[in-house]
Formats: structure tokens, sequence, C-alpha cells
């Protein structure tokens, strides 16, 4: 057998090549569209530390999508993953990985001026930052703790000082931060960061999510275009998730992941793994498969592999797509913070 079994696909021809792995589900910030501080509150029943995967656990998974299913490329998650002690520690055994090519993570930046040299030493190659805005009052309210957007900036700043990738990912919403799109587009083309804007999703159950809520990719286009004109370019691979636009005066880009006007689950080829073992195959997902409880039964690594791929090979998912056509029927779905978006 090659390093690699056959290609895995599912109901719908989708090969599996990147895996998310929530490392934590509790973070330092409380977004409203996230983990609103009204539901996640100090008696908030977070997972206790034996429930987490241990970072041996996690290792043995990633080695085995990517040995196995050829899995590329790991992103790590949370909550705020940074929460998570040691995470260096953890990327490094990751990076040790034979064929895994990109290790990547998703923060709020508040942590990084901490973490980003040992994160990068470790082999660690790209962040992505969550913000929102860049007036301040404002990103106080989104982020629920009043923690100012300095924190952020100085983060993205710690990353770019240790030589890590950067992207920048903005939740748009009507009525909270529409005014931001054009002055964040301005500030991280200046920068010469991307900046990806997302359009607000139905994930989870506690954000009250509204489709009127939504600034869809053409809003945001007509805007920019006004101001500071893009135009469409080629994915970097296929599956990718943002929509790439650069800017006429080839001064960088932006990206659009916008799965509610224009979804993208015909290319999706991401697994991911929750803060305690359970494997989701759709961020939109009611239900995962309980990983950790084969791994802690002393399960080989054949008979995990095999019990992930017959979840692969029975995934149907396209919940946006569904959504979109009107035909997602009403489901109570995962909470983000559980499986890192």
């Amino acid at each position: 057998m090659t390093a690699h079994t056959e290609q895995v696909l599912d109901q719908k021809g989708r090969p599996l090549r990147d895996l998310r792995i929530s490392v934590t589900d509790r973070c330092n910030f409380r977004c409203t569209y996230c983990m609103p501080a009204e539901i996640f509150g100090p008696d908030y029943p977070f997972l206790p530390k034996g429930e987490l995967l241990s970072f041996e656990e996690l290792e043995r998974l990633a080695s085995l999508f990517v040995k196995a299913f050829g899995v590329e490329k790991i992103r790590l998650t949370g909550g705020e993953p940074l929460m998570r002690k040691d995470m260096p520690d953890l990327v490094e055994k990751l990076a040790r990985i034979p064929g895994l090519r990109d290790i990547a993570m998703t923060t709020n930046g508040v942590l990084l001026p901490v973490y980003a040299e040992k994160l990068k030493k470790a082999g660690l190659k790209r962040v992505t930052i969550s913000l929102d805005s860049l007036e301040d009052a404002r990103f106080k309210a989104i982020n629920g703790r009043g923690i100012p957007v300095s924190k952020v900036l100085d983060g993205i700043e710690a990353a770019k000082q240790a030589g890590l990738g950067i992207k920048i990912n903005m939740v748009v919403q009507k009525g909270v931060n529409e005014k931001d799109i054009l002055p964040m587009a301005r500030y991280f083309k200046e920068k010469g960061h991307i900046l990806r804007f997302i359009e607000f999703m139905d994930v989870g159950n506690s954000n009250e999510w509204k489709r009127n809520a939504v600034v869809t990719k053409a809003d945001i286009i007509g805007l920019l275009n006004e101001e500071v004109p893009i135009e469409p370019v080629d994915p970097n691979y296929k599956g990718e998730v943002a929509e790439r636009y650069r800017y006429f005066d080839g001064s960088g880009e932006v990206g659009f992941i916008s799965s509610v006007s224009d979804a993208f689950c015909g290319t999706c080829n991401r697994a991911r793994l929750s803060a305690k073992g359970e494997l989701f195959t759709c961020l939109f997902a009611s239900s995962g498969f309980d990983l950790r409880s084969l791994v802690r039964s002393g399960k080989s690594d054949q008979e995990l592999a095999g019990a992930i791929s017959s979840v692969w090979r029975n995934r149907t998912d396209q919940y946006s797509l569904d959504r979109a056509l009107s035909k997602a029927a009403p489901r109570k779905k995962v909470e983000m913070s559980y499986i890192g978006g």
C-alpha cells in the first residue's frame, strides 16, 4: 500500500482534503454571532480537560487523516485555540507528520504577542485573525468583553514580525458593522494583508440569525467598486472557500466567504474534529461521529481509518445549497464555538 490509500469520495464525489481541529470550546471573547455572553455566561458548562482530546490523541488522529486519506492541510480552531495551554507543543507534533503541507490557525489575535514567535518556530505557517471593526466602541460591543481594537492590531503585528502568513476575517452584519466595510478595506489594503468578508451565517442556535441581517457578497462588491475597484481572480486551488478578488491598482486582494448568497457546498472537502473528538462533516451539522471513544477503547489505526472512511463515504451534506433552494429543514445545529467555524 502506498502512503495514501485510495481517494475517499463522499456521496457527491467530494474528496477529503482539509481537516479543521477544534482544540478547545473556551474563548476570551463573547462575540454576539458566536458565543453571546447571555448564553455563554460564568456558569456555562465548558468541557472539562479530560473530555478534550489530548495532544497525543490529536497527533494520532491527524497522522491518520494525512496518511490514510491524503489530507494536506490542518487548521487549528476553537473557541480561541490559544486559550489551550502549550499550543506550540501541539503545532510541533503536527508539523512532524510526513505529507502534511500546511498548518494554519484561526484566532482572535489577542494572545499572539505572547505566542506568535513560538508558534512560527514550532511550524505554524499562517494565521487567520478575526476582526469585525476598526471602530473601538463598535468592536468592544461586538466582542462582548470590551476588548479594544488595539489588542487585535498588536496581535496582527506580532504575527507579521514572526513571519507568519496573515489573513483577516470580517463577519459583516446589517445594522451592526456594514459601515466598517470600506474603512477595513482601506486599512488592510494599505497594510498589505488580505481581508475576507464573511456573510453572517446561521451557525449554531444562539446567534439569532435572520436572512435580512445578511450583507451579501454582491452588496459588498458594489460598495468596494465605488471607491477601490476589484476584479475576480482564479482560486488558488480546487475547493478554496474564499472567492478571490484583486484591486485594479495591483495593491493586493480581498476575499468573500459567501455561504448564504453563493453556496460553495459542491466543492467542500473539509472535515471537522470537535474539541471532544467528534467528527463533523458539515459546519451546520446537528451531530458528529464519536472518534474519541474509539481512540480510548484501544482501536487500531486500521479500525479508526475504517470508521472515518465510512463516515466520509456516506456524507451527503449541502446545507447552504439547500438553504438557498429553501430545502433546508429547520434543525438544531452544533455551536460554532464548539467546532471552530
